[in-house]
């Protein structure tokens, strides 16, 4: 079933109000509200005419009432008690989102409520139909926090440095590398040795030489995230077809420790019979 339908009122937890709200307060009184800046998930946009007026460059989306998706990149995102009231699947849609429409050296505040008794569906007192709310944890750096609120400071991964694994080319990629989606949980790139163009790597974060030794929820967000990029290659490539494939152990050909999902775009014509496709490991195997 799509999302929509299982979660189908979130946009009801928008609130009318006449102020900023407390994290947008925050955020404006420590002046990090830099460059061009979105709010995403503005709900009635309260926020966005309020900061604006204090001479905040900003525009607002909001996925119900302002719903004229970005066509660029910004300095600063804001993204204020939107998680929330969220499914999980659709949490890391927006983590997905938010990662591609920051610049590369941008920064994204996100402020979820610190103050959720009951997680789950509930009938909303005024619109009296069922809304969802749950507490969210994220592993990005805690810009602010009380009783109430908490503040993350997202920025790209390839912008910070994640790891002690200092040597590991995937525990902190190269900051010059082109980033095409994140989540909380992995990241993707371009291969750097593409094997046809729009050759991508969807990467866990956690340090961990074989997939099959991630968690469940480690290799479903690899998986939710490729699905994410084979849309984006789609639209950007227009490919054939495509190649999924892990390398686990060296025998089976990894060459870096860290676990990295290969989705290779394929083209008519990129080899002469593609017949076989994955089975081609072991070419003598590849025709049957």
């Amino acid at each position: 079933m799509e999302l929509k339908k299982l979660n189908p009122n979130s946009h009801l937890t928008a609130k009318e109000r006449d102020r900023l709200s407390f994290p947008a307060r925050i955020l404006f009184e420590r002046d990090v509200l830099k460059g061009e800046v979105l709010d995403f998930g503005c709900g009635f946009g309260k926020d966005v005419d309020l900061l604006s007026s204090k001479g905040v460059s900003i525009v607002g989306y909001d996925k119900h009432y302002f719903p004229n998706y970005p066509t660029k990149r910004y300095d600063t995102i804001l993204c204020i008690y939107v998680l929330n009231v969220l499914l999980p699947e659709e949490q890391a849609i927006v983590l997905m989102e938010l990662s591609q429409l920051i610049k590369p050296t941008g920064k994204v505040y996100i402020a979820v409520r610190r103050d959720v008794v009951y997680e789950g569906f509930r009938t909303h007192k005024i619109h009296q139909e069922k809304t969802y709310q749950c507490n969210v944890v994220l592993n990005s750096k805690s810009f602010y926090l009380n009783e109430s609120c908490e503040i993350y400071e997202y920025q790209h991964c390839n912008q910070i440095k994640r790891s002690p694994n200092l040597k590991c080319p995937f525990c902190n990629p190269d900051s010059e590398s082109k980033l095409i989606v994140e989540s909380a949980t992995a990241y993707a790139i371009y291969d750097k040795y593409p094997v046809n163009k729009g050759h991508a790597l969807i990467i866990p974060k956690r340090h961990y030489g074989d997939y099959f030794e991630l968690t469940f929820k480690e290799q479903s967000a690899c998986m939710f995230m490729a699905n994410k990029v084979k849309e984006i290659i789609t639209t950007r490539y227009k490919p054939d077809g495509f190649n999924l494939g892990i390398n686990v152990g060296m025998h089976a050909g990894q060459t870096i420790n860290h676990v990295h999902i290969h989705l290779i775009p394929r083209y008519k014509g990129d080899v002469d019979d593609p017949t076989g496709g994955v089975r081609g490991v072991i070419p003598e195997k590849q025709r049957y």
